[in-house]
């Protein structure tokens, strides 16, 4: 348990100064964006 608290921590505050820069937090969302799209093509049975 006490193994996963500090995974989590870690993330937490990763995340937390990750989306703190406008650069790396609009990086990130584009990102994240293109994922979904690819994931959502794979579904529908599309390709981009």
């Amino acid at each position: 348990m006490n193994t996963k608290k500090t995974l989590f921590t870690t993330v937490a505050l990763g995340a937390a100064y990750l989306l703190k820069n406008k650069g790396t937090r609009d990086k990130l969302i584009n990102s994240v964006q293109s994922f979904t799209n690819q994931v959502k093509a794979k579904k529908s049975g599309s390709t981009l």
